[in-house]
């Protein structure tokens, strides 16, 4: 079995920064690619960025230029770093990983449970 643990969300000022990150743990055989995802009250999840195992990476447009997507490998994470935050960037963020386990030797989609960033005055 697979877990993705998040961390770091938080309560921040406009403007303000906060780096998010997600640990997977278990029988990982590899990991493709990590990802993180957002959904506010009353929306539909959205793709925040993407990064594969080469490094490549893909934003959505509502965050280029603010928000960065790295990962380390050997800790198997991935981490968010997020400046010049806005209202609108308010949700809840979700770790995501396409990964191959021991067991099953095939690609699958893991989720974390989901960590909060309210961005408010």
């Amino acid at each position: 079995q697979v877990q993705l643990v998040e961390s770091g969300g938080g309560l921040v000022q406009p403007g303000g920064s906060l780096r998010l990150s997600c640990a997977a743990s278990g029988s990982i055989f590899s990991i493709n690619t990590m990802a993180w995802y957002r959904q506010a009250p009353g929306k539909e999840r959205e793709l925040v960025a993407t990064i594969i195992f080469g490094g490549s990476t893909n934003y959505a447009d509502s965050v280029m230029g603010r928000f960065t997507i790295s990962r380390d490998n050997a800790k198997n994470a991935v981490y968010l770093q997020m400046n010049n935050l806005k209202p609108e960037d308010t949700a809840v963020y979700y770790c995501n990983a396409h990964l191959v386990t021991y067991r099953t030797y095939r690609t699958d989609t893991y989720w974390g449970q989901g960590t909060q960033v309210t961005v408010s005055s």
